[in-house]
């Protein structure tokens, strides 16, 4: 299985101060070959190499290999949105390939700068990338952030051997109130979560009304920060739902939320805990998790998880007198809400799905 990880490295101040020049060169360069693809209206990249080939190796220093990366960059933002030019920030990561990075050994990258070639080791390495069997996949990219480096790789993880379809399942239910609560019973609450978005949410609207530049750096701080906040709390839930379905032998059932933006409708004060929430994300980790673990991982059908009964199967809008209250109107069970959808969910037929694990 294929990961991505972002391993730090530790230049020495020399090598930093190289790195820097390299990284606004190389996007100084992708600005250049994006203002005559805007110009010409093409992104691609075999015109743009014969039209600025030969000027980004003499304006900008830049070896044959860097300048094919440039036009390699520039052409696939203009692709994204031809009705405007890309414009790259100075220290934006750039993308090296096998020619112009290679490894020595787990402890150490060559990199290639515009004053040659230099030796960086790599200080932290890690979850999977001195893992026995992982291998290095293509390209890496090169990132400098807040004064730090690091390099971003794909490493193929091996997976071990997948078995027959389990008899049983673990069933989880993903929400906002909860982020996650399972056919066991157990709940993971997204309030901590909630409660963080709201507060920058509110100081975001407050940066943005200021529109100063030093506002405008907080605002892609503490963007780095609730995302890293979040990816964080969706890699602990899907590792504890992970580790109890290998634990008890069971396969993981969860519901299929392709475009459950477009499909459901709440209150206006919800709508930003809804759109702003990283269902995929989180369904991603444990895919991955559950594919390294050797744990299945099948989709289900949400439609009326919350509002059928799971002891008669009676479905009813008032078996939901409140959010988080279920009342069958039918039989009489009752119980948490989450925790019903959940056994619905462990027992309903899986969806196709091309890209289950």
């Amino acid at each position: 299985m294929l990961v991505t990880e972002t391993l730090k490295l530790a230049p020495s101040q020399s090598q930093a101060t190289a790195l820097v020049a390299t990284l606004e060169a190389c996007n100084a360069g992708a600005n250049r070959v994006a203002e005559v693809a805007f110009m010409h209206g093409t992104a691609n990249k075999i015109a743009l190499h014969k039209l600025v080939y030969a000027r980004l190796r003499a304006d900008f220093g830049l070896s044959s290999q860097m300048a094919v990366r440039a036009v390699a960059k520039a052409c696939g933002a203009y692709k994204r949105d031809k009705t405007v030019r890309p414009v790259f920030r100075p220290h934006g990561a750039i993308q090296y390939d096998q020619r112009i990075l290679t490894w020595k050994g787990r402890e150490a990258v060559s990199i290639l700068t515009l004053e040659g070639r230099t030796i960086v080791p790599v200080v932290y390495e890690g979850r999977w990338f001195k893992r026995a069997g992982t291998v290095v996949r293509g390209q890496a990219d090169l990132i400098y952030r807040d004064g730090m480096w690091f390099v971003a790789v794909v490493i193929d993880v091996p997976e071990p051997p997948r078995g027959a379809k389990p008899d049983d399942w673990l069933g989880v239910d993903l929400g906002v109130v909860n982020i996650a609560t399972d056919s066991d019973g157990a709940a993971h609450s997204g309030k901590g979560v909630r409660n963080v978005r709201r507060r920058n949410a509110r100081l975001r609207a407050k940066l943005q009304a200021t529109g100063t530049k030093s506002a405008k750096r907080l605002l892609r701080k503490r963007r780095r920060k609730e995302s890293r906040f979040v990816r964080d709390v969706n890699h602990v839930v899907s590792k504890k739902l992970v580790g109890v379905a290998k634990d008890t032998g069971r396969g993981i059932k969860l519901e299929d939320l392709s475009g459950i933006r477009r499909r459901i409708t709440v209150k206006k004060a919800q709508r930003a805990d809804l759109h702003s929430w990283a269902f995929y994300q989180l369904r991603m980790f444990v895919a991955y998790k559950a594919a390294i673990a050797g744990v299945v991982v099948a989709f289900v059908d949400p439609r009326n998880t919350s509002r059928e009964c799971y002891e008669c199967g009676h479905i009813d809008k008032r078996n939901r007198p409140t959010r988080d209250d279920f009342r069958c109107t039918g039989c009489g069970h009752a119980g948490p809400a989450d925790h019903n959808a959940a056994r619905n969910i462990s027992r309903r037929a899986e969806v196709m799905q091309p890209n289950a694990a």
